[in-house]
């Protein structure tokens, strides 16, 4: 199983829109942990699994395939406070990493209607999921 958080793992454009969104941060003040980039098929199903037929709560919809992770144009990340990694996302430092994300060019999943992701970002070129699972690649 691959569960990756190698910028190397991304996509090339998507890794340029990451550096950037990191060095944005940095120059803010901020510092990211990355948690994840690539995911494999194996290591998406698990994690869907993770709440439903395996221990812990539930973290993902996106069954294996489903999700933008598995095509390397997405990561999920934590800011990082005093030195320790900080998931309140009530803390004024999500807004700010998220306007960074937004501003290098990524979408982030904390504006998504349902089951937001506040520790999420994704470049998809334009193209859908359903795009990505047919064979289309983001240029």
């Amino acid at each position: 199983m691959i569960n990756s958080r190698n910028l190397e793992d991304l996509l090339p454009v998507v890794k340029a829109r990451v550096d950037q969104f990191l060095a944005d941060a940095k120059n803010h003040g901020i510092d990211i942990l990355v948690t994840s980039t690539y995911r494999d098929m194996e290591s998406q199903n698990a994690l869907y699994a993770q709440g439903r037929t395996a221990p812990g709560k539930i973290v993902t919809n996106a069954k294996a395939g489903e999700s933008f992770h598995n095509y390397r144009c997405a990561i999920d990340i934590v800011p990082l406070v005093n030195g320790k990694p900080d998931w309140d996302c009530s803390h004024p430092v999500w807004q700010k990493v998220a306007e960074l994300g937004k501003a290098a060019g990524l979408e982030w999943a904390g504006d998504w209607k349902s089951f937001k992701e506040m520790a999420h970002f994704q470049y998809s070129g334009g193209l859908s999921l359903h795009d990505l699972q047919a064979g289309k690649e983001i240029k």
